[in-house]
């Protein structure tokens, strides 16, 4: 089982060799500095012309930098194609534009959201600075919470200003002081006082980023012995589950109190990348540690991005993990080689996650680890590369609301269902960036259902969420033969504050299909039924649904089907375990299939079984959708091309996915006649 150690030098390094903790000294960010630009406002195509328009809402990480283009071929080149594919569709004259001045950037509300792709600001960045140029991104209510803190760390200008975002109009001339933060248009000759940020984060910015914070701070961390301490019963009464494991990972002991809003170093039970987002982590690290000095700390690596496009580029990529491996000394299971798995299935099968634990992930899924009772959290490359080195990482504490799902769960219903019921009730605003604490109070929801909730707490656009460790979660690691978890059992405090509290009954849930293009476009599934949506292709897997359990709900509907009758999809059908051992288990016979394997009863129709990755979910490899092309899928995204360029993707439960499959248009496992019954059916 995973433990939480202290830094190890490398072979004949001595702590004195390592530079001493240096005061904060004077503002990296010199006064009388004023960036001047023009405005490049990201207008609502839906709404004609622009006199009269508005600008453009919810601009995701993919629209910002395409999965085609989020590759580091070397570490010396890292941003290359970052910056050539910045708005790559979305605007394609972009870097033109910039480069004739248009440098602050107008967008609306909900900026950056999504995944956790530091290629987007890193390369919005450099765009502005090889024409000699800086860049201020400007945009209303709400940013991606990841964008925000990976903007911080790289020295990027962001302002959130409503105000400032109405007002603008093309050509507008604008001023923005990094000091002060203070915004003018210059043009209306109105000027804006931006959201605030905290004061520690006010730090990283004016200290010159995140790397001129881990330097300053590399060798006390070298020197700490990590101290994970719980809070007492009257403590911990007034604090969420959330807190009370951010509490007790705290670097800085003296802080017994603790408030929303509040940026503090955090200690990190683990720090895991994929091949995609490992580049620019282990470039921050080298960078803040000089590469030869400690191993790497709590680090953990998957090969589960592009390791199956049989892409030269790709495998350059992939192959600068795989060096830092080999050097760093990562081997199994901190080091998953291609088809291992996909790191949030690998590393809890692993032993890596356990209840309690703080888990800063560069991934946006890492929310996943809520399933399992610990705080999971997207964080990016550069503070992934910072924890690396430090061993913590800098966390903002957010406000909280509370969920709790009561009632029966109906036929049909999984984790899936649920979750796409709630991102539809949620609308617009999703969790208002609030920390979700999830109450499963009649303990009916098993592991693989939260854990696809948890995971699309990143679609929710919240920090985190998390299911407190309860009889659920023991049994499932009890399953497993782990029984001495490090971490004392912890519930939410009867006092606990949330800023929304809310109850969803499972009793009003249907099964649900999210059309393009949010996953909270959802709708319930007979109703779309009656549509008759046809579809090229039904995926299956993913981290969100790839579990041993997903893919048997899966199977269990074309098992039943099959003695109804139906013998071959109408449609193909694609399988994707979420890790390799779940890949082994599945061709395992399986009682409640009759004896047949999950596999066998997938290829008896027709279905193929892939390797376990991640490609086809943001439109790589062989599967993903090309233009025209629809798919139905048990993924967690289906934003404008984020399944391929000019592809449309629908979210659905494996269940419904598999009967869609089945039946060749988009429909619930009651269009094929079958009858819910709890024992034949239920997971």
């Amino acid at each position: 089982m995973h433990v939480i150690v202290p830094a190890e030098l490398k072979p004949g390094v001595r702590i004195d060799d390592l530079p001493a903790e240096t005061s904060p000294g004077s503002a990296a960010l010199p006064g009388g500095r004023v960036i001047r630009g023009k405005a490049l406002i990201f207008w609502d195509p839906k709404l004609a012309g622009t006199k009269y328009g508005k600008k453009l809402d919810a601009i995701d990480t993919d629209q910002i930098t395409p999965a085609a283009d989020c590759v580091s071929e070397s570490l010396e080149t890292l941003d290359e194609r970052w910056k050539a594919g910045s708005f790559r569709y979305l605007m394609p004259d972009f870097r033109r534009r910039v480069h004739r001045g248009e440098t602050f950037i107008i967008a609306g509300d909900r900026f950056a959201i999504g995944s956790s792709r530091e290629m987007s600001p890193a390369g919005l960045r450099g765009v502005a600075e090889e024409a000699g140029l800086e860049m201020v991104i400007v945009c209303g209510s709400g940013i991606g919470d990841i964008f925000r803190r990976n903007a911080l760390n790289l020295g990027l200008q962001v302002a959130q200003s409503p105000e400032a975002v109405a007002d603008a109009k093309d050509g507008d001339e604008f001023e923005f002081d990094p000091v002060s933060r203070r915004l003018s248009n210059r043009t209306q000759g109105k000027t804006y006082e931006p959201v605030p940020i905290t004061p520690k984060e006010d730090e990283i910015r004016q200290r010159g980023g995140i790397v001129a914070i881990g330097r300053r701070e590399f060798r006390a961390s070298v020197a700490r012995r990590p101290r994970i301490e719980f809070p007492g019963e009257a403590l911990a009464r007034n604090m969420t589950t959330t807190e009370q494991i951010i509490w007790a990972h705290r670097v800085d002991t003296d802080r017994r109190e603790l408030q929303p809003g509040d940026t503090l170093r955090v200690h990190a039970d683990l720090l895991p990348a994929s091949d995609g987002t490992a580049p620019f982590a282990i470039h921050t690290f080298n960078q803040i540690t000089g590469g030869n000095t400690i191993y790497p700390r709590q680090a953990a690596i998957a090969n589960d991005h592009f390791v199956f496009t049989g892409r030269e580029d790709d495998e350059r990529q992939t192959s600068i993990g795989r060096a830092f491996a080999q050097e760093q000394r990562l081997e199994k299971p901190y080091y998953a080689t291609p088809g291992d798995g996909i790191f949030h299935f690998y590393f809890p099968e692993q032993g890596l996650v356990v209840p309690g634990q703080f888990i800063p992930g560069a991934d946006s899924h890492s929310r996943a680890y809520g399933a399992y009772g610990a705080v999971g959290m997207g964080v990016g490359s550069t503070t992934l590369g910072f924890g690396w080195a430090t061993g913590c990482v800098y966390v903002t504490l957010a406000q909280a609301r509370r969920v709790s799902f009561t009632g029966a769960l109906q036929p049909w219903v999984s984790g899936k269902d649920i979750v796409l019921e709630l991102l539809r009730r949620w609308g617009a605003r999703q969790s208002q960036g609030m920390s979700v604490e999830f109450v499963d109070a009649n303990r009916q929801l098993p592991i693989a259902y939260r854990n696809t909730i948890a995971n699309m707490m990143a679609e929710a656009e919240a920090p985190n969420g998390i299911f407190a460790a309860d009889a659920v979660t023991y049994a499932w690691y009890e399953a497993k033969g782990v029984r001495d978890l490090p971490y004392p059992r912890i519930a939410p405090g009867a006092s606990a504050r949330y800023e929304i509290d809310e109850e969803l009954s499972l009793a009003g849930v249907q099964p649900m299909i999210a059309k393009p293009f949010s996953p909270g476009n959802a709708y319930p599934a007979d109703e779309v039924a009656r549509e008759r949506i046809q579809f090229d292709k039904a995926l299956i897997g993913s981290c969100t649904n790839g579990s041993y359990a997903d893919l048997l709900q899966a199977a269990l509907v074309i098992y039943h089907a099959r003695r109804q009758g139906i013998r071959r999809t109408a449609r193909p059908l694609v399988v994707f375990p979420g890790s390799g051992g779940v890949g082994t288990q599945i061709e395992r016979p399986d009682p409640r299939l009759g004896g047949e394997s999950i596999a066998g009863v997938f290829r008896s129709v027709g279905g193929e079984i892939r390797a376990s990755w991640c490609g086809p979910c943001f439109g790589q490899g062989p599967d993903a959708l090309t233009r025209g092309q629809r798919a139905i899928t048990s993924f967690n995204r289906n934003w404008q091309n984020r399944m391929g360029v000019g592809g449309e993707g629908y979210l659905a439960s494996p269940a419904v996915v598999a009967a869609s499959a089945l039946a060749g248009y988009m429909a619930p496992p009651s269009e094929l006649g079958l009858k819910w019954d709890p024992e034949e059916f239920g997971i």
